[in-house]
């Protein structure tokens, strides 16, 4: 099974992917995850990456497109893939479905996690991560509006699109997701 959990900035993603990787053995790849790693090991990815992460920039689609590939190739443990935080752009979206068809593989659903600007707003000032101040926030739910949002589009018309309410209990998300996928 691939899943991409598809949302703005502090709407659960990362909590909801730790839920369906153990329930569904799925290799759990969280492009923020990755970036932030790359940056605290100050590797050339990092350094590049730590410059529009502080200005809550999009990186490059390139660069996360060649890092997603890298990883799903070096796997080979996992029944599935979750993506998290990727696709963000129409051409993101356009280079997951290459790649999964030059691996004979399908884009099985795309969960969409709807929550408000307030909440997502309070969630993340309320986390503590260090690129998460109040102009950064509201830059990236700029940037997500703007960039990331067409992609739901993309995928409602291909019939794979589910939205899920965000702002209920962890509980109510992840056995509502549960019950659509």
């Amino acid at each position: 099974m691939i899943l991409v959990l598809f949302g703005p900035p502090g709407a659960g993603k990362g909590t909801q992917a730790d839920l369906l990787r153990d329930k569904l053995n799925l290799l759990h790849l969280s492009t923020g995850d990755i970036l932030r790693s790359e940056v605290s090991n100050q590797s050339e990815l990092g350094v590049i990456a730590k410059k529009y992460m502080d200005d809550g920039e999009l990186l490059p689609d390139d660069l996360i497109i060649s890092m997603i590939k890298n990883k799903i190739q070096s796997d080979t443990e996992s029944s599935g893939f979750l993506l998290d935080g990727f696709p963000r752009t129409i051409s993101q979206a356009k280079a997951l479905d290459d790649m999964l068809k030059e691996n004979s593989l399908t884009l099985n659903k795309v969960v969409s996690l709807e929550v408000e600007d307030e909440e997502l707003i309070k969630r993340l000032l309320s986390r503590g991560r260090a690129d998460d101040n109040e102009e950064t926030i509201k830059n990236r739910l700029e940037v997500y509006k703007n960039q990331t949002l067409p992609i739901k589009d993309y995928y409602k018309a291909s019939n794979i699109l589910i939205e899920i309410k965000g702002d209920d209990s962890i509980e109510e998300v992840s056995s509502n997701i549960f019950n659509s996928i």
